[in-house]
């Protein structure tokens, strides 16, 4: 993901147009608070179009305002404006976790649920545990395989997926144990709706992963690390808290790996 500084400065329509050709999975712009409580605002952005809320965009955007001389108002967490709302990011030496804007879930008819399986490589939906849609401010078809391996041999076909997925999701995230040492759970997130064949972390997919795995009652444990990106040769490691009758919890650490200036006109 690409994080620009100052995006005050920039129209809507140049943010898209930036966003777009950085052809990142997200272009994230820091902007002025519109809202008193919060320390910044977040413009959110994929190759199509502007997205409410997004997970990955938020840890980083974070870690690039800290980065950058924006001092947390409260105690311990930064206060994001975004689309969704206000967005409490919890600061814990590098590792910084948001909370998840309350989920929505809604059922998933079977003959879509057979048919983005069968997008996604299956031949049938044997191996499928669990689909419901989760609207996190993101909307993601979140669906459960039986094993990580299931995960990991998907090979989705984005056409197809673009055709049957309802108007306003952002894509398919597919989960499944991962008996790991290291690993509770291994996630793919897909989104060839907003032109993004396949995210290498996916901070909002991981939130309605843990969505489903909160009111579904599929882990003993309040606390579970998920991996992702391996198919893309990333090694995406979140923190996940259920967190009780509390917001969700997901997080992880963000590096900055290039910096530099950009210039439009």
């Amino acid at each position: 993901m690409a994080v620009i500084i100052d995006g005050d400065q920039l129209t809507d329509s140049e943010m898209q147009k930036i966003a777009n050709w950085t052809h990142l999975s997200e272009t994230t712009f820091i902007c002025s608070p519109t809202n008193p409580e919060a320390d910044y605002r977040l413009r959110i952005f994929t190759p199509h179009e502007e997205l409410p809320f997004a997970g990955h965009p938020t840890v980083g955007s974070a870690r690039v305002a800290l980065n950058n001389g924006i001092k947390p108002a409260h105690e311990g967490y930064l206060v994001q404006d975004c689309g969704k709302g206000l967005v409490k990011i919890y600061i814990d030496g590098d590792q910084l976790s948001f909370a998840l804007p309350t989920p929505k879930i809604t059922s998933v008819t079977d003959e879509l649920n057979e048919q983005v399986a069968k997008a996604l490589g299956l031949s049938n939906t044997s191996k499928v545990t669990l689909t419901e849609m989760v609207d996190v401010g993101a909307i993601w078809l979140t669906m459960g395989l039986k094993s990580a391996q299931d995960v990991l041999s998907l090979d989705p076909q984005d056409e197809q997926l673009v055709k049957l997925l309802p108007t306003g999701t952002t894509g398919v995230t597919v989960f499944a144990p991962q008996e790991s040492a290291d690993s509770d759970f291994e996630v793919r997130s897909f989104a060839p709706v907003e032109g993004v064949h396949e995210d290498p972390v996916c901070g909002s997919g991981n939130g309605a992963v843990a969505a489903l795995i909160k009111s579904h009652h599929l882990l003993n444990k309040q606390k579970y690390i998920a991996h992702q990106g391996q198919k893309m040769g990333r090694n995406g490691i979140i923190n996940v808290n259920l967190n009780g009758n509390n917001p969700i919890l997901v997080g992880g650490q963000a590096v900055e790996c290039i910096t530099g200036q950009l210039r439009h006109s």
